[in-house]
């Protein structure tokens, strides 16, 4: 799913890691958000002066959005989880191919911003991604991936002096 094109260039951000797991494998127990979140905040956590503490921080943003791709998945496919890092924001990027992507209105490498961003959203679930957006300072946005697939992608300022 990495290949295909996206409407955010990663360019300016360097690589730092990419899990890709069989859907089904991911679907089959609901702790594997844990422990994924658990792997990618630790990682996001390196190389700042208090890695527990931004790593613990943004754990509870990451894990709502390693919980919503849980829910929004498919049976067949893959699921990624990619991180970035530059010099002012980490990005985290969660791509997956979903059963209902007609559903969402969208056309192929369309973005789609928080709000009503598609039919899992329900009113509690934008409210929850505009908190989590606001409380980090994050840039969370929901788009298309191709004519097969989608991308929650979060964008999380490096700086350490979350309010």
């Amino acid at each position: 799913m990495e290949e295909q094109a996206s409407g955010f260039d990663d360019h300016p951000l360097a690589p730092m890691v990419s899990l890709e797991l069989n859907v089904a494998t991911f679907k089959s127990q609901w702790q594997f958000c844990d422990r994924i979140t658990e792997y990618l905040s630790d990682i996001l956590g390196q190389g700042h002066s208090d890695p527990a503490r931004y790593s613990n921080f943004l754990s509870v943003a990451a894990n709502e959005l390693v919980e919503l791709a849980f829910r929004s998945t498919g049976e067949p496919g893959r699921i990624s989880f990619s991180l970035y890092r530059g010099a002012t924001s980490n990005r985290l990027r969660i791509a997956f191919a979903r059963d209902d992507r007609e559903s969402t209105g969208m056309g192929p490498n369309e973005r789609q911003p928080l709000p009503g961003a598609g039919p899992e959203l329900k009113s509690e679930g934008t409210i929850l991604l505009k908190d989590l957006a606001t409380i980090f300072r994050a840039a969370i946005r929901i788009e298309q991936d191709g004519a097969h697939g989608m991308q929650i992608i979060a964008d999380f300022p490096a700086a350490e002096d979350f309010q």
